[in-house]
């Protein structure tokens, strides 16, 4: 990729579809769209570039490589004083959806998959709007004062 790549503002930038329907917006970084996983079995939050045509963690620009570690950074310390985290899984695979998106993941000993990968046990259970609403909040809170 180019040098002159740019970040999208946004209101300009699209999520994939399966990403819009599992996720909910949590908050905006420089880089990142913060996104939070339908599932309150975790914390799971996921940050998505705001660069068009991003599959995989090398097509990121040099420029913003930087900034996209210092937000996966800011955003782990977050979900885990949010989740009170014993451990944070952090991972981008992309093999469902391929639009590069990074996984931040707390973990609890007492979790569903302990100590196991989360994928493909048992079902997703969405939040109540209230309690969504509440961890966006808490979130926030960490991630900007």
């Amino acid at each position: 990729m180019s040098s002159a790549v740019k970040i999208q503002s946004p209101e300009t930038f699209r999520l994939q579809r399966q990403l819009e329907q599992e996720t909910f917006p949590a908050a905006e970084l420089d880089l990142n769209k913060v996104l939070i996983c339908n599932d309150s079995r975790y914390l799971w939050c996921i940050l998505v570039p705001r660069i068009p045509d991003l599959r995989e963690f090398h097509d990121v620009p040099a420029e913003h490589k930087a900034l996209l570690l210092s937000e996966l950074d800011r955003v782990s310390v977050a979900v885990q004083k949010t989740a009170g985290a014993y451990k944070m899984n952090v991972a981008a695979l992309g093999n469902m959806v391929e639009q590069l998106h990074i996984h931040v993941i707390a973990r609890h000993r007492e979790d569903p998959a302990w100590p196991g990968p989360i994928w493909g046990v048992g079902n997703m259970v969405p939040y109540t709007p209230d309690v969504a609403e509440n961890i966006c909040l808490k979130l926030k809170t960490e991630l900007f004062g």
